[in-house]
């Protein structure tokens, strides 16, 4: 039992030895230690201002917070994750750039004043941060969406409607969805939300990847940044966690607009 010991503790040693201090939290959040081991893991981690986040300064709705990362300054991004320090679901968006450029906008629910972040992890296993405080009245994740209020929520369940165009330098691609995105913490709904999303080319190449989870807005919302000159239509797919999944396509074209098909 003693020699198990010695070599768990030699194991680990090198782990321990690896993992990078945290700097000093430029927000001075009461949660960003926390957070910073759970999603960095001991990973080297820097404050970049590189890293653009555009945020308002107050959330007039706090169910639909706008937020969008610009991280196409930095080298090659492999990952980007979009994350409220104080919401009870921390994580809105787990962001993977395959074959896209390093931007992402949407929109995540607040339920109380809190730093929102991004947090960009480049090829070389570096973690890039940037973010801000955003004033916000609370509640967004502990209400209930209005679909559900209105009680159409079935009717409409996994609608798509995307654009597509060209602004020379990128292929700029914004879709939304009708859904729900319950929280869980709303009593008597359990939580329901779309957790899988990926666009793929004509090809069938994985261009971009995306995990949701439930603190994203009802009827949730993405404008990414592909390649340039993209030919053939993008395939959109989408999957929930009660297991629907959404798919339909969308042709180029400036401000092309279509409904797309559902699988339900």
């Amino acid at each position: 039992m003693i020699g198990k010991l010695l070599s768990l503790v030699m194991l680990a040693a090198p782990a321990a030895a690896l993992a990078q201090p945290l700097p000093a939290d430029p927000l001075d959040s009461p949660m960003w230690d926390y957070h910073a081991a759970k999603l960095f893991k001991g990973a080297s981690v820097v404050f970049d201002d590189r890293v653009q986040v555009v945020l308002p300064m107050l959330a007039e709705n706090q169910h639909v917070m706008p937020v969008t990362v610009d991280a196409r300054m930095l080298g090659d991004v492999v990952r980007i994750v979009i994350f409220a320090d104080l919401n009870p679901i921390p994580v809105a968006v787990e962001y993977e750039p395959i074959k896209a450029q390093a931007f992402v906008a949407t929109r995540i629910k607040l339920d109380q004043r809190t730093p929102v972040r991004a947090a960009v992890l480049t090829a070389d296993g570096v973690w890039h941060v940037a973010g801000g405080w955003v004033d916000a009245a609370g509640g967004g994740c502990s209400a209930p969406p209005l679909s559900r209020v209105r009680g159409d929520w079935a009717d409409h369940l996994g609608e798509l409607r995307g654009a597509v165009w060209s602004t020379g330098e990128a292929t700029r691609l914004r879709l939304s969805f009708r859904h729900p995105m319950d929280t869980g913490l709303v009593e008597n709904i359990p939580v329901y939300n779309i957790d899988e999303l990926t666009v793929r080319d004509a090809a069938g190449t994985a261009l971009a990847r995306m995990a949701i989870h439930a603190s994203v807005s009802e009827d949730p919302s993405f404008t990414l940044m592909l390649a340039p000159g993209l030919a053939g239509d993008l395939a959109v797919a989408a999957r929930d966690t009660g297991g629907l999944e959404f798919a339909g396509t969308l042709p180029p074209g400036s401000g092309s607009r279509v409904a797309a098909a559902i699988m339900r």
